[in-house]
């Protein structure tokens, strides 16, 4: 049985449970589900999240499963809230990432399915989770650019799983770069491709998290200073707050999944998650 609570995102195969949900004047989620279905089935909870408010939903579906005595719940959310804030980096913060997993952990899970988590934190923190890999949506999209690339990635954060990526692909080359942050603000201040020239080679960017395009549009640009060819841009979580106009003047095409939201076919190439 599959609950899925943003009722335009259907990943996973299975009997649908019909429910309703609203917001009440004061704010507040509700969730009614209908009870028309066999509970001594396990379930398995859908959702995308965008808003801390998502969690407080599924929050209230686990618990109104549970008392209609549904004893095994599972989860599949492919982009896993504040991922990104997996360390503290000046004191007063929280650790975002950290706050969440408590959430759902308390939830007493069967399963958490994660896709392409933005570290190592995101699976250490939560129980009896599986990470799904960015492979097959990689692979998909080297085959959708065509001929000879090299993957680039674009910190050192992301190293690690750009050569598994690399190796999923049967040892397709990668170019390492990094970037500088100004820790106290978060802005970027410069850039490095670690390659004397590529030749005119065709680059993909492989990353986990696209928010304002700022560290594609400054690697596209030092990547250009390093002789590069046509420019492409793979991400598996597109949030993309700035729109696309500026990745547009350096990417011949962006690609994306529909783990946040919903993309128009003509802003970006979109490859839906399912949890095969």
């Amino acid at each position: 049985m599959i609950l899925n609570l943003d009722r335009n995102f259907s990943p996973v195969a299975g009997t649908p449970i019909a429910f309703e949900s609203f917001i009440f004047s004061g704010g507040e989620p509700h969730i009614r589900i209908q009870a028309d279905f066999d509970i001594s089935e396990p379930v398995i909870i859908t959702h995308r999240f965008n808003t801390f408010q998502d969690i407080g939903l599924l929050c209230l579906a686990v618990d109104a499963l549970r008392r209609l005595g549904v004893a095994q719940i599972s989860l599949f959310i492919p982009y896993f809230p504040a991922a990104r804030q997996d360390r503290v980096m000046v004191p007063g913060e929280p650790l975002s990432v950290k706050v969440n997993a408590d959430i759902i952990n308390s939830l007493g899970l069967h399963q958490v399915w994660v896709y392409d988590p933005h570290s190592e934190v995101t699976p250490a923190l939560l129980n009896r989770v599986t990470v799904m890999t960015n492979h097959k949506f990689i692979r998909n999209v080297a085959a959708a650019i065509g001929g000879d690339l090299v993957l680039i990635s674009p910190d050192g954060g992301a190293l690690k799983k750009i050569y598994k990526v690399a190796e999923a692909l049967g040892g397709v080359p990668v170019i390492e770069c990094s970037k500088v942050r100004d820790v106290a603000t978060g802005k970027l201040k410069s850039f490095s491709v670690y390659a004397d020239d590529l030749a005119g080679k065709t680059c993909l960017l492989v990353d986990d998290i696209c928010d304002g395009g700022g560290t594609f549009i400054g690697l596209a640009e030092a990547l250009k200073q390093k002789n590069a060819g046509s420019l492409y841009v793979a991400v598996s979580h597109g949030i993309f707050s700035k729109g696309f106009d500026g990745l547009n003047q350096w990417f011949e095409r962006i690609y994306t999944t529909n783990s946040i939201r919903d993309w128009e076919e003509q802003e970006v190439m979109v490859e839906k998650i399912t949890l095969d």
